[in-house]
Formats: structure tokens, sequence, C-alpha cells
């Protein structure tokens, strides 16, 4: 079964090589008014998006991301952030010094889906529109760093990074797992979605033996065991509590 948002859905791939074209400010609102139509929980709409257009912050960037040339090639640079620190502020006038629960874990990860939720919408509404994204988790590598370039005041934070543009080459796409291995029904079935990913395991090497020229052929679940292996980002846990979430 098919339809036009469902064949765009099914040809997303990452951009990382684009042209030097600008995307107009019209393109852009209208990217981010889609983003702002995604679901929100209880209509929270807990995120702010950064536009990052000036050359010198988009170097900056690029380099407390992991030196991601792209950030720095793309036309706009959009920084996706969880923002509890807008809610807290205008709500203050209203609960006249009562407890408030701005902090917790629960409204962490309700703002934290409702990023995610409005990047995808964007994402989507960016490629109807001809141009290519990738989306950039490297930000987080020096979050508190990014935050302060930034200004992010207190409950707020980065998630996560998106260079906006139009292509200029773009990959094939990448193989995703089974269906069988993530649809589920009328409860979980453990044994079907390990089972699948001996099927994933051999569609993955094929496609990264073709991609690599022959260079690499590496199963998907060893790509995942080396990358379960290896501490990543261990100091988002403190940073978090320093601006203020997961406090209750």
């Amino acid at each position: 079964m098919n339809n036009e948002t469902i064949s765009l859905l099914m040809k997303h791939t990452s951009v990382r090589q684009f042209q030097d074209r600008p995307v107009s400010e019209e393109q852009l609102a209208a990217i981010i008014g889609a983003g702002q139509m995604a679901s929100t929980s209880s209509n929270v709409q807990a995120y702010s998006v950064i536009a990052v257009t000036d050359a010198d912050l988009q170097t900056k960037l690029a380099a407390l991301a992991g030196n991601q040339s792209y950030i720095e090639q793309c036309p706009i640079f959009l920084v996706w952030c969880a923002d509890l620190y807008r809610l807290r502020e205008v709500s203050h006038p209203y609960v006249q010094g009562a407890a408030t629960y701005e902090d917790s874990t629960e409204n962490f990860i309700v703002a934290t889906v409702d990023v995610a939720l409005a990047a995808q919408n964007a994402a989507i509404a960016a490629e109807s529109l001809g141009l290519g994204i990738v989306y950039i988790g490297g930000i987080r590598n020096r979050i508190a760093e990014v935050s302060e370039l930034l200004g992010l005041p207190e409950l707020v934070y980065p998630l996560f990074g998106m260079c906006v543009g139009y292509p200029a080459a773009t990959n094939g796409l990448r193989p995703r797992l089974p269906l069988p291995a993530v649809l589920h029904r009328n409860g979980y079935n453990a044994e079907t979605t390990v089972e699948q990913v001996k099927v994933y395991d051999e569609v993955t090497t094929v496609y990264l033996q073709e991609r690599t020229g022959g260079t690499s052929s590496t199963p998907w679940s060893a790509l995942m065991a080396k990358r379960l292996a290896e501490p990543t980002r261990l100091h988002m846990k403190d940073f978090l509590l320093k601006r203020g979430f997961l406090q209750k």
C-alpha cells in the first residue's frame, strides 16, 4: 500500500553534502510550522529550536560536535532543545507559590518526546520541499559548552542538531530491521524479535559490502555489540541534574 506521503517517508536518507544554496525564510517558517503541528503531550509544546546561520557559530558547533564538517557546510543548522524553562516561567503568576514539578522525571520525558516528534515532522516537511537533512547527536558530546555557546537557560537542553539544505549528494537507502522484528501483536514476542535479527544481519552484511566496495561486512548485531561496549556520553546524567532536570 502506498501514497505520496508514504512514498516520501520511504525515501528518507541522511544527507551530509549540501549545495551552496540558501534555504529561504519562507521555507524555514514552513518547516518549523510543520514541526509545531506534531503531537504534543497535554499541549505543553516543551521544545524550542535555534536556527544557526552564522558561519562562525556553525564552525564552533561543528568542532564541539566532533568536527562534523557538514554542520559548517549546510545553510541552516537547527538545534532542537527540550524546554521546560518556558513552562516554569509562564506558570509562576498562576501557581502563587505552590509547589510545581517542572523538574520531574515525567516532565523530562514529556519534553524529550515532544522535541523528537516535532523534529521528525520538520524533517519530513523539509524533504517535501526538496531539501535534505541529517540529525546530529554529536552536539551532546560537549553539551555544556554547546549550551553556553547558545545561551540556554536552566531547564533547557539541546537534544540534537539537524543540518538542513539542498542535497549535493545522497547515499543509498539503509535497510531497516524486518517488520516482524519491531511489530508485535497483542504482546511482546521476545523470541521472534531476536530471531529476525539473524535475517537482518545477512541483509546488512550485503549492504555494507556494496557500500564500502568490499572493505566492510560487519553484521548489524556485531556493530550494536561494539556500540554497547563503548562508554558514550556518560556525562549526560550529571549535566541534566545540574540543569535542573530529573529532580523528582
